[in-house]
């Protein structure tokens, strides 16, 4: 069985043949079908997350397959994975038998592509959960969401139509603003000058931190909300506290870890509504071999959707 295995921190991954794993009560044997690729998984492999797999390890927080055995699924089920440790406490994902907790499969639909169910759930519930249970999005409300043509950004921003909202996206250029949904205004920010400042909306979603975070706080109304959601554009911030205290907005970090049982709940209506159109959501496709070039993928500003390793042709 081809795996993926990290063997030091930040050293590049190989791809080995291991053992496959053996069932054991109240876990169920997937035939990998999609892996994503995630910033978690960065944040893991660089060595840099909370907890994370004893060395050798196989990365992975995210998968879809098929059931080959389980108590509590079918085999030949279609599902996906997702938490329960995989990738940050046991291993993971990319590999091409899954061993994983019951806890940690769902159902997913036909009319769902592996791909899609695979990278679904991290950025689907994230954006669900940052709209409706902390920012408290109204029908009506004004929200800004930065980092709008990545995978979370970009859900959000359908999310918040979809609700209703009258939604503003921060984009580098008009490029990028080409590719917003209709509906959606776009704010080009270079880096530079206060073009966020005045705009005077409820709400901000924030997916990228760093100073795109800085810049764009004081376009958030007296009394409104920030909902911090990222850090790749840099994991510190620097405030005018004075300023900052006077202005009352109030900075609402999201814990996804905290709140799983939240988004599992919400998946089957994610799901469903990526199934038939609704919510639409990139993914790139690298071969199991290619993990390395997912990893480097990701980290490139600008990219858009999310990465997933497939399993790798078989030779005949």
């Amino acid at each position: 069985m081809k795996a993926v295995r990290i063997h030091g921190w930040n050293q590049p991954p190989s791809i080995e043949e291991i053992d496959p794993p053996a069932r054991s009560a109240g876990r169920s044997l997937v035939r990998m079908q999609a892996a994503t690729v995630g910033h978690i998984d960065r944040t893991v492999w660089g060595g840099r997350f909370l907890r994370h797999p004893p060395l050798p390890y196989v990365p992975g927080v995210e998968a879809a397959g098929i059931v080959i055995e389980s108590d509590r699924f079918q085999a030949g089920q279609r599902v996906w994975l997702r938490g329960a440790g995989l990738g940050t406490l046991t291993d993971g994902t990319w590999r091409e038998c899954i061993a994983a907790p019951d806890e940690a499969l769902g159902h997913l639909a036909d009319n769902v592509p592996m791909p899609l169910g695979a990278a679904f759930f991290s950025p689907c519930t994230s954006a669900w959960v940052a709209l409706h249970e902390i920012a408290k999005l109204q029908a009506g409300e004004r929200v800004l969401v930065t980092g709008a043509t990545g995978a979370v950004g970009s859900l959000v921003l359908q999310l918040a139509l979809e609700l209703g909202a009258k939604a503003s996206a921060v984009v580098s250029d008009a490029a990028a603003a080409a590719t917003l949904p209709a509906g959606v205004d776009a704010v080009v920010f270079d880096g530079a000058g206060d073009a966020l400042s005045g705009l005077g909306v409820d709400a901000l979603i924030d997916t990228v931190g760093g100073p795109v975070l800085a810049a764009a706080l004081p376009g958030v109304v007296a009394g409104g909300r920030a909902v911090l959601i990222g850090y790749t554009a840099g994991n510190e911030l620097r405030l005018d506290l004075a300023n900052f205290m006077l202005r009352d907005v109030s900075l609402l970090p999201l814990n996804m870890f905290r709140r799983d049982a939240v988004g599992r709940s919400m998946a089957p209506a994610l799901l469903a509504r990526l199934g038939d159109g609704r919510l639409r959501l990139e993914v790139r496709s690298f071969a199991l071999s290619e993990a390395a070039s997912a990893l480097e993928w990701i980290a490139q500003r600008g990219h858009r959707g999310r990465a997933v390793l497939v399993p790798d042709p078989a030779v005949a």
